[in-house]
């Protein structure tokens, strides 16, 4: 199982990312292990809007529609993990996104987390130590 961030879905998606054909290949390795966290949902609509305009966003909606993705709902549980590890590495400013995907990332006991963001995911203490792709490939 791999959890998946906002950076990752995005340059999967975006063919002109400069992690793309990396993040593309992991994904092909093992599509049905990606599971996005619904809190990065929000953020990849916004970002495939803003920058890779209405036609993106549309096939981007229509494949979460479709159940192109699997989809991790969240628990309520998992904004107290959130909050615990906010306030413990509040000096890094990771925000409740990146905060959630490492709480679901725990509760799931994901193998590994798809992030270009390692300005925060590396820096947290993780709990079952999952790998941070493509860096750890």
């Amino acid at each position: 199982m791999i959890l998946v961030d906002t950076g990752a879905m995005v340059a999967l998606i975006d063919g002109s990312d400069r992690h793309h054909a990396l993040v593309r290949s992991l994904y092909e390795e093992n599509p049905d292990a990606w599971i996005l966290p619904v809190v990065v949902l929000p953020e990849v609509d916004y970002l495939v809007a803003k920058y890779l305009g209405a036609k993106a966003e549309d096939t981007f909606l229509a494949d979460l529609a479709s159940g192109a993705f699997s989809i991790d709902w969240g628990r309520d549980e998992d904004l107290s993990v959130a909050h615990r590890l906010c306030a413990r590495y509040r000096s890094l400013r990771m925000g409740l996104v990146d905060a959630m995907v490492i709480a679901a990332a725990e509760r799931l006991k994901a193998e590994a987390i798809a992030t270009l963001d390692l300005r925060h995911f590396a820096a947290v203490s993780i709990k079952g130590n999952p790998r941070l792709l493509p860096r750890d490939r």
